[in-house]
C-alpha cells in the first residue's frame, strides 16, 4: 500500500516532494477504516441478524446472550484478525511499524478474547440459574473463579506481547511469588473452599430460609458468590455475610420444614390453678354435650365407675378416681386438633401439661400445619388460639395472665 502511494506521488511533479511519513500516515489510515468497516459489516449485519433469530425464538433462554452482549463483544474478533493478517501489507516497506500494529491487533485480540469468554460464562451462569438444579448446586462461585484465571492468563498473554518473551517465562516467574498471591487472594480461595464445602454436603441453597442471629440474618438466601452469601431477610433488607463464616460459625437452614411440608407449633396456654377442679354430675352432663369430647366423656365415664366400682371407692372428697376440667380441657384440645383440617396427621400432634410455674399450669400445644407459607402459617396458630383461649371458660378455666390496673379497680371498689 505504501509503494503504491510513493508511485502515485510520483506521477505528479507538485507532490514529488511529498515526505515518505504522509504515505505512511495514508496508509494506516487506509488500514483503521478498513478494520472499521469490517466491524461494522459484522455489528450491525451478522450480529444485529443473530439477535433478530434470538428474539423470534420462543425460548428466553438464548435471550440473554444476547442481553450479556455476547455476539457484540465476538464480533470485535473480526478487526482485530483483519489489522493482524492485513497490515504487513499496507505497511510493506515498514516492517517495524507492522510489527508494532501486528503486536497491537494481538493484545486487542486478546482483550476481546478475555471478554467473550466473561460474557460467555457469565450468560452460562445466568441460562443455568433458570434451572431448578442451580438451587441445591449454584455455579457463581465456580464461574467467579474461572473469571479470575480467565483475566490472569490474559493478562499474561498481554504482559508477554508487549515484552517479546513466552509465556511460559512468566509463569515460571509468578512461582516465586507464591506466598503473596497466596496473602492477597485469601478471601477468595477461603470463599472457594466453602462454596465447595457447601455445595457438595448441601448445607444451604439458593432459596433456602436461614437463621444467624450473630450476623442479625434471618431471611432467604439470593446469592452464593466466591466470597459472599447474600440473604434477603423479612424486614426486605439484604446482608452480606462472607461465605466461609457458613463453614465456621452455626446456622439454622428451615429447608427441612419446607421439604416436609408441615410447620411446627409449639406454644403454651397458661391455666390459672386456682380454677382447676373435679368434675361433678352437672359439669359432666353438660362436657357430655360437646361433639369433640362427647364419646370421650362417655367412655371415660364407664372407666372411672368400673374402676371405682372395682375397689369400692367412696368417690365423696378426693377418694377414687375422678375427672377433672383442666384434664376434660386437654382432651377436648387434642380433639379439636385432629379435627383441624390445616394441621398435619401424620407429623407429631401433642397437647400436654407441663411443670406448673408462677404464671400457671403450662397446656403445650406441639403439632404441624399442613402448609409452611408465613402468611397462612400465622392465621391457622392465631385461628387455633383464638379458639382455645376462648373455651377456656366452658370448663370452668381462667386463663392466668399478671393483674392490670382494671384489676386493682375492681378491688377498690
Amino acid at each position: 500500500m505504501i509503494s503504491y502511494f510513493t508511485a502515485f506521488f510520483e506521477k505528479f511533479p507538485f507532490l514529488a516532494n511529498t515526505p515518505p511519513y504522509l504515505a505512511l500516515a495514508l496508509a494506516i489510515l487506509c488500514l483503521a477504516v478498513f478494520a472499521i468497516l469490517i466491524n461494522i459489516i459484522t455489528k450491525y449485519l451478522i450480529v444485529a441478524a443473530i439477535h433478530k433469530v434470538i428474539a423470534s425464538s420462543s425460548s428466553a433462554r438464548d435471550d440473554i446472550l444476547a442481553r450479556r452482549k455476547v455476539f457484540s463483544r465476538l464480533s470485535h474478533v473480526a478487526p482485530a484478525l483483519a489489522i493482524y493478517a492485513f497490515g504487513p501489507q499496507f505497511l510493506d516497506g515498514y516492517p517495524v511499524i507492522a510489527d508494532r500494529i501486528a503486536t497491537f491487533s494481538l493484545i486487542y485480540l486478546t482483550i476481546i478474547c478475555v471478554l467473550f469468554v466473561d460474557g460467555l460464562m457469565t450468560a452460562g451462569e445466568e441460562i443455568y440459574s433458570t434451572y431448578k438444579i442451580s438451587r441445591t448446586f449454584p455455579l457463581k462461585s465456580f464461574v467467579q473463579v474461572a473469571t479470575l484465571i480467565v483475566y490472569f492468563l490474559g493478562f499474561v498473554a498481554i504482559l508477554s506481547l508487549i515484552m517479546g518473551e513466552s509465556p511460559l517465562t512468566f509463569f515460571a516467574g509468578f512461582g516465586a511469588f507464591t506466598a503473596v498471591l497466596m496473602l492477597v487472594f485469601k478471601d477468595p480461595i477461603l470463599g472457594f473452599v466453602a462454596g465447595i464445602q457447601l455445595s457438595a454436603n448441601k448445607m444451604v441453597s439458593v432459596g433456602d430460609w436461614i437463621e444467624m442471629p450473630r450476623y442479625g440474618v434471618d431471611g432467604d438466601v439470593i446469592e452464593i458468590a466466591l466470597t459472599t452469601v447474600k440473604i434477603r431477610n423479612f424486614d426486605k433488607t439484604i446482608t452480606t455475610i462472607p461465605t466461609q463464616s457458613m463453614i465456621n460459625d452455626s446456622f439454622k437452614n428451615w429447608r427441612g420444614m419446607q421439604e416436609t411440608g408441615g410447620r411446627r407449633i409449639k406454644r403454651s396456654v397458661f391455666i390459672d390453678v386456682s380454677s382447676i377442679k373435679f368434675c361433678d354430675a352437672g359439669m359432666i352432663k353438660r362436657f357430655s354435650k360437646i361433639q369433640f369430647i362427647a364419646d370421650y366423656i362417655e367412655e371415660k365415664d364407664k372407666e372411672l365407675a368400673a374402676f371405682n366400682a372395682d375397689l369400692g371407692t367412696d368417690t365423696s372428697l378426693v377418694n377414687g378416681r375422678r375427672m377433672t376440667n383442666v384434664g376434660t380441657f386437654r382432651a377436648y384440645t387434642e380433639a379439636y386438633l385432629r379435627a383441624h383440617p390445616n394441621i398435619s396427621k401424620d407429623l407429631t400432634l401433642l397437647v400436654r401439661q407441663l411443670q406448673p410455674t408462677e404464671h400457671g399450669l403450662p397446656i403445650e400445644i406441639y403439632v404441624f400445619t399442613n402448609v409452611t407459607g408465613w402468611l397462612q402459617y400465622e392465621a391457622i396458630m392465631a385461628d387455633i388460639f383464638d379458639h382455645i383461649l376462648a373455651s377456656a371458660r366452658e370448663f370452668d378455666l381462667r386463663i392466668y395472665q399478671n393483674p392490670t390496673g382494671g384489676d386493682f379497680g375492681k378491688l377498690a371498689r
